[in-house]
């Protein structure tokens, strides 16, 4: 059973920084994808950033230059959030593939990439 957990969410001003966490176990594969959702009150759940095993980035335009996505290890995922605005906040979601190669044929920020999903982390932005 494969698990992921998100850690880091909380409150923080406009301008604040957070750094969220995203820890899989259970898996006896390597997911080629993990990636960062958001999903907003009343909005659909929308792409944040993704990585492949090989460091390969892909950014939503909103959040480009101000969050990086990163692999620590191939079980653990990070989220550094910069320069926060009061339209980040949302609950965010850590999500991976099941490693097969079927991953490859969705384009990055599509959900339907991702077999595994995480119960989400809540971040505040207050002006």
């Amino acid at each position: 059973q494969v698990r992921l957990a998100e850690s880091g969410g909380g409150s923080v001003q406009t301008g604040g920084s957070l750094r969220l966490s995203c820890q899989a176990s259970g898996s006896t594969f390597v997911s080629k994808y993990m990636a960062w959702f958001r999903q907003a009150p009343g909005k659909s759940r929308d792409g944040v950033a993704d990585i492949d095993d090989n460091g390969f980035t892909w950014y939503a335009p909103s959040v480009k230059g101000r969050f990086t996505i990163s692999r620590d290890t191939e079980d653990t995922l990070i989220l550094e959030m910069n320069n926060l605005t009061p339209e980040d906040t949302a609950m965010y979601y850590c999500a991976a593939d099941d490693g097969l190669s079927s991953a490859d044929y969705y384009d990055s920020g599509d959900p339907a990439r991702y077999s595994y999903w995480g119960q989400g982390t809540q971040v505040t932005v207050s002006s």
